[in-house]
């Protein structure tokens, strides 16, 4: 424990979801509950202000850490670059430092075919997705080299495979994995490490599309080998907590969590 004391991460879509047993019920909150257990201070951004005024509650009250939330919404019809330097300015402004970068966030129209697709649907999971993990990264560049810190940018299975249903939301994330590999060569002479996980693990939401779309989640989504999905803390949040540690420093490649085991790409 205390691996990342003192230090500062933002982590968006960091809002407080649970599951039906009280366990992180959602990738952001379950990474930023690992996070708080290593002492790191927390910037947790998203749209629901009720979430996040729960996720900071909980954080604090529990492991002592201090959390700044902000609402914010990349989207098509929104000033993005002056929202999330916003998101940037008050870190800095509260903390004085960003020392991690998560890109979680992600909204989509999973369970639509392609055909059926709108342009509004695509656009949400390119603007909450994929211009976000841009627009993150663009602003925090310059303090994450004072730092010497680290960016994890999430993809997903959806693009690596092709599931039905999802062909925004695949986009987004191709173009996320895209972008993290130009990062992690551009930026490997500052000394920041850039990593990309793809997660499958069990969420509130995932919980939603299996009751909303239960043909899609049957063709997409199976049970890992190991007989369980992943815990969004202890599996994924604890992969960000190695991938952002001293002890790793300066590895960079793609982190598979897709069958409740670890593997890496380079």
């Amino acid at each position: 424990m205390g691996h990342l004391k003192d230090k500062v991460a933002i982590i968006t879509g960091g809002g407080k979801a649970v599951l039906k047993d009280g366990s992180p019920g959602s990738i952001g909150f379950g990474i930023a509950t690992a996070y708080a257990k290593e002492g790191c201070n927390l910037v947790i951004t998203g749209r629901n202000i009720q979430k996040m005024v729960d996720a900071k509650e909980e954080l604090e009250e529990k492991y002592g850490v201090k959390v700044l939330w902000c609402q914010a919404d990349v989207s098509a019809t929104g000033d993005n670059e002056k929202t999330v330097k916003g998101v940037i300015d008050k870190t800095i402004e509260e903390f004085g430092r960003i020392d991690v970068l998560i890109n979680n966030a992600q909204a989509s129209a999973s369970g639509v075919s392609l055909e059926d697709h709108t342009t509004e649907q695509f656009n949400l999971a390119l603007y909450s997705g994929l211009y976000s993990c841009f627009y993150y990264m663009k602003y925090a560049y310059p303090y994450l080299k004072k730092t010497e810190g680290s960016v994890i940018n999430f993809a997903s299975g959806a693009g690596l495979f092709g599931n039905v249903g999802q062909c925004a939301y695949a986009a987004a994330k191709e173009g996320i994995r895209g972008l993290t590999r130009v990062a992690a060569t551009e930026w490997a002479k500052d000394n920041i490490n850039v990593n990309i996980i793809c997660p499958l693990a069990w969420t509130a939401k995932l919980e939603e599309f299996r009751d909303a779309y239960p043909e899609a989640f049957k063709q997409n989504v199976t049970l890992p080998p190991v007989g369980r999905f992943g815990d969004t803390e202890k599996d994924i949040g604890r992969m960000c907590v190695l991938l952002a540690s001293p002890d790793v420093k300066y590895m960079t490649g793609e982190t598979l969590v897709l069958e409740g085991g670890l593997g890496q790409r380079p």
